[in-house]
């Protein structure tokens, strides 16, 4: 059974580095019908797609966070790491790691139980 699990400080100074992990367990990152995104849920908004990782290292963000935002791995480690910088209280959010496998087409399929960040001085 595939595991997400995302880690990380729960509180971060306004103006600092948003720093996650998520550790990924039952199975590698490696394969090529995968990928890993980072997603975000504001308090009472929608999901908020930040970016992704392919399995060869390739990475795509949201244009809106395009500037503050780096998605690496580590193979062998088997995670993947999500880099925000220049924070605001608009980045106060649960932050989630997610899978998406390709199977005729790409859908997310595993998901981490997401970790809370709040962004305060």
């Amino acid at each position: 059974q595939v595991q997400l699990q995302e880690s990380g400080p729960g509180l971060v100074k306004p103006s600092q580095t948003l720093s996650l992990t998520c550790i990924v367990s039952g199975g590698s990152i490696t394969p090529s019908n995968y990928a890993w995104s980072w997603i975000r849920q504001p308090p009472g908004k929608g999901l908020e797609w930040m970016g992704i990782i392919t399995y060869d290292g390739r990475t795509f963000y949201s244009p809106s966070l395009k500037s503050r935002t780096s998605i690496s791995r580590d193979t062998s480690k088997n995670q993947f790491s999500l880099q925000l910088s220049s924070v605001t209280p608009e980045d106060t959010a649960m932050y989630y790691c997610a899978r998406k496998t390709y199977s005729s087409s790409w859908s997310y399929d595993y998901w981490g139980q997401g970790t809370q960040v709040t962004v305060s001085s």
